[in-house]
């Protein structure tokens, strides 16, 4: 987690009412990390569940994304920030994250792209816009957003509203960006601003864009209409009920 995550997730949470109980996967708070990790102090009045494979600050209960123990569609809202490189079967869990959510739940989505290898317990994908875009398909309405140079960001994130949620207006999302220019930004020191101008001029801006652009942020809304379910054929020879 890091200061611009922690502001998207804020501006997320001014600008959508995301429906309780809220769940968060990968709620584990690192050592030196708690200030920025502490997500539920957003939520203050809304029941609030943290998940993770280890046990520690800001987990409540112990289990895999990949098989949560939540019933069906019994959480309100969903919270993943960037846990889902650490996941092996990732696919597993996005399905297991839309059958826990209601019908008008929204999850909440974070991944790293430029990003050093790490671990808790191991990390195994990087997820680009278009990549996540592609796993939210089962949900209607999603905002999918990236940092840092377009072709190279740093980290993506989606806000993805299940078919029972009112579509997201002009407003909402006019709203949602000024937020994201208000709180998702990472401080900088002289030092770093010296080092990376220092780089930029001796090595070329491209080396070192992510670093220099990472201020830098762009979201889409993307919407369809709910498919509906295909209706059943009774096969021809099977006999009507009486």
């Amino acid at each position: 987690m890091n200061h611009f995550l922690h502001g998207v997730a804020r501006a997320t949470s001014e600008a959508f009412d995301l429906p309780g109980p809220i769940l968060e996967i990968g709620s584990y708070q690192v050592p030196g990390q708690e200030n920025l990790a502490d997500l539920r102090r957003l939520f203050p009045d809304k029941p609030y569940l943290g998940v993770d494979l280890r046990p520690g600050p800001g987990v409540d209960c112990l289990a895999n994304v990949e098989a949560l123990p939540q019933a069906d569609a019994s959480m309100g809202a969903v919270i993943a920030m960037n846990c889902f490189e650490h996941v092996a079967r990732f696919w597993r869990g996005f399905d297991e994250i839309h059958r826990v959510l209601c019908a008008d739940g929204v999850l909440l989505v974070s991944c790293p792209f430029y990003f050093h290898i790490h671990e808790y317990p191991n990390d195994y994908w990087r997820f680009s816009p278009a990549g996540l875009e592609v796993l939210l398909e089962p949900y209607p309405t999603k905002i999918i957003g990236w940092h840092g140079p377009k072709g190279r960001p740093l980290h993506v994130w989606a806000v993805a509203f299940r078919e029972g949620c009112p579509a997201v207006t002009a407003e909402q999302l006019e709203r949602y960006r000024a937020l994201l220019r208000q709180h998702a930004h990472e401080p900088w020191s002289g030092f770093k601003r010296l080092r990376f101008g220092l780089a930029s001029w001796l090595c070329g801006r491209g080396a070192v864009s992510p670093y220099l652009d990472q201020q830098c942020w762009e979201i889409v809304c993307r919407t369809r209409s709910p498919k509906s379910r295909p209706r059943l054929r009774r096969p021809q020879n099977t006999p009507q009920p009486r």
